[in-house]
């Protein structure tokens, strides 16, 4: 007898449906061979516990018995987190852009017993609306074309089947040239927000990997008009209603193009991207905004997403008592309750806050109107009690929904960027917040040698993806910078081997994201392309050739040079989702070498003068005795002048002079930057 089976899993999303009426059956062959053995077609439902529309469709339809009594008779039904199962949910995301969808979630797609898609959706209202159809129509008309025009599903199925594996099969390699940063960078230019910051248009997500690659181009240049499409995007955000001016944390994006009013999900890979930037835009700008933004974003990750052994939980929900964005808002009167008149009238005027409200007749905390225009110190200062008053009175609330898993690639984009901050703004708590991050992942997700993508209460699910095992060498890599210690340069060497065992790809580069021994499904997919995270076949160049130079192993950087010719036709088709390959490109192209000769103590004031730099492309080493270096390294056997701790900047084979002062060092990695 079938029945909702969802009761044993450990997804939070998964477990928010595990009482509804539907005979939910998570992904795997058990649901499969049900398909099989009654005949019936497959309705793939995929979401994710932060996502407001998932939870729409869910009180609207997945909750109804009536709605449910249908699925049940017509189909096999499977629930899947994106989140903890990326591979299932990029294929079928896939699928449905083939069938000329923009896609989104929830993805509603329907299958074959198989798992081949033939249709599918987003979003279905319970009866028509929103220009759609009612979600029991589409299933009875679905159910009706499966069973009496088999024809038509499967021409369908064809069409799809063959055009995702030929996705995944092409090979458009190349060899790209020195220039590709600069000339990706000048046609981004046009896309931007002059106004408003971001990509033109609504909605509006913050699209950290384009916003790097304009960061970078400025860098290169010192073109103004690259930098300026940066800093008014992170000034507008950061002051915006998609970020949160009382507890830290940006959201998922803005529904309009001003950043006012956005979906209320804050998730850890957003911030982990915004916080690596702000700080990369910080160490050239010092613009204080972008250092307070930075903090508070790692001090709520510290105060509400840390879980138990240090690992960092997934995401915060959209929805509370069952109302998007409740939590977040505020009426007038409830400000004018908790201040007095001249403290109330200081906090409406900085956070646009009115009676009839700037969003659904209440009020999303922002400061837009000063995005243009930083607030003094002064103003900041007398805001900050009123902040927290406001904090605490905020925290009596019933709190958003908590999705606690841990998964390993997000952690590792995190860990990353807590390990940049923490060395850039000089703050050791946030590189052990980093290093503790990474030794849970390390110590409890990877087991017998296989490192596991996700983790919550004890249990771990499913072989990682390639995501994973590129974020957290990557992470390995932060970390060894930030802290010297030489175990993570072996991690991350351990990582890149476990990478190379099971996903690369022999016959055309790089790498599948998922493992030559994981369960298989309909087709193994193989990209370059950026989704809402990094590719790891983007991420790993940059990785690579890191690794090749700190180790001193050729392998790493003919590897890393494989993979980006393995791409480099991609860049005829569609340079928006290649932000990170290209980032990638150039560290692999103009690495900047920087070796500390010293002990770790001895070379803290020049590690920090190293850090306080804008050097996306920074490599850093630190050494007792430059004969430690690797064979090869242009610095091999330079050493202390005059007994003091040293630095040298090398790019390509030739190294600076020795430096042994601070500001010395800092000049010398600008004009090295602009070469």
């Amino acid at each position: 007898m079938s029945r909702n089976f969802l009761k044993d899993e450990t997804s939070p999303y998964l477990l928010q449906h595990k009482d509804n009426p539907v005979h939910w059956h998570p992904w795997g062959e058990a649901a499969l061979e049900a398909a099989r053995a009654t005949g019936k077609p497959i309705l793939l439902s995929v979401g994710y516990a932060a996502c407001h529309w998932c939870h729409v469709m869910a009180h609207e339809s997945f909750e109804d018995a009536g709605v449910a009594a249908v699925m049940n008779a017509h189909f096999v039904n499977i629930k899947v987190d994106r989140e903890e199962r990326p591979d299932i949910d990029a294929i079928y995301m896939s699928a449905l852009h083939l069938l000329g969808q923009q896609g989104g979630w929830p993805l509603t797609m329907f299958l074959t017993p198989d798992g081949e898609p033939f249709w599918g959706g987003t979003y279905f209202p319970k009866e028509p609306n929103y220009g759609r159809p009612g979600f029991v129509h589409v299933l009875e008309e679905v159910a009706r074309l499966f069973r009496e025009e088999p024809e038509k599903i499967d021409k369908n199925r064809k069409a799809l089947v063959a055009a995702l594996a030929e996705q995944s099969a092409t090979a458009r390699p190349g060899e790209p040239t020195d220039e590709v940063p600069l000339i990706v960078a000048e046609k981004l230019l046009p896309m931007m927000d002059g106004e408003n910051g971001g990509i033109k248009g609504a909605p509006k997500f913050p699209q950290v990997p384009i916003l790097t690659l304009l960061w970078r181009a400025h860098l290169k240049t010192g073109r103004a008009d690259f930098s300026q499409a940066v800093t008014r995007a992170l000034d507008h955000m950061s002051e915006g209603g998609i970020y949160d001016h009382l507890g830290g944390g940006y959201a998922r994006y803005s529904v309009d193009e001003f950043w006012l009013a956005p979906h209320f999900e804050k998730m850890l890979y957003d911030n982990a991207l915004l916080i690596e930037l702000l700080t990369m835009v910080w160490q050239e700008t010092r613009k204080p905004l972008y250092a307070r933004r930075v903090r508070e974003t790692i001090e709520w990750i510290a105060r509400e997403m840390v879980v138990e052994g240090g690992g960092m939980a997934a995401s915060l929900d959209a929805d509370s008592e069952g109302v998007e964005g409740k939590f977040y808002v505020w009426s007038e009167a409830e400000i004018d309750n908790l201040f007095t008149p001249a403290e109330a009238d200081l906090f409406k005027a900085a956070y646009n806050v009115s009676a009839e409200g700037n969003w659904e007749e209440t009020n999303i905390l922002n400061r837009l109107a000063r995005a243009d225009l930083p607030l003094t110190a002064e103003e900041e200062a007398a805001l900050e009690p009123l902040k927290a008053r406001a904090f605490v009175e905020r925290d009596l609330r019933v709190h958003p929904g908590f999705d606690d898993k841990v998964l390993a690639d997000w952690n590792g984009m995190a860990i990353a960027a807590l390990a940049r901050a923490g060395a850039a703004f000089g703050e050791a708590d946030w590189v052990a917040m980093a290093a503790s991050a990474f030794r849970f992942v390390i110590e409890t997700m990877r087991i017998d040698g296989r490192l596991h993508h996700a983790w919550r209460e004890g249990r771990l699910q499913h072989i990682a993806m390639a995501d994973d095992l590129a974020n957290m060498a990557a992470a390995a890599l932060a970390l060894n910078e930030a802290t010297g210690d030489g175990t993570y340069i072996e991690a991350a060497e351990s990582l890149v081997a476990e990478l190379d065992a099971h996903y690369r790809d022999e016959t055309n580069g790089g790498y599948f994201f998922t493992a030559d021994d994981a369960p298989a499904l309909i087709v193994r997919r193989r990209t370059v392309a950026d989704d809402a995270t990094p590719a790891a076949n983007g991420t790993m160049p940059g990785v690579l050739a890191r690794l090749a130079l700190m180790t001193g192993k050729p392998a790493y950087m003919t590897r890393a040079d494989e993979i980006i010719r393995a791409f480099a036709g991609e860049l005829q088709q569609n340079i928006f989702p290649l932000g990170t390959y290209i980032a990638s490109f150039e560290t692999r192209l103009r690495p900047v070498q920087i070796v500390l000769v010293g002990t770790h103590e001895e070379t803290a004031p020049l590690a920090r003068a190293a850090f306080s730099v804008s050097l996306p492309n920074r490599v850093l080493m630190r050494v007792v005795d430059g004969a430690a270096l690797p064979d090869g390294h242009p610095a091999r056997g330079k050493g202390k002048l005059d007994g003091q701790p040293t630095a040298y900047v090398c790019a390509g084979e030739t190294c600076s002079l020795p430096l042994t002062e601070a500001d010395a060092l800092e000049a010398e990695l600008r004009r090295v930057r602009a070469g």
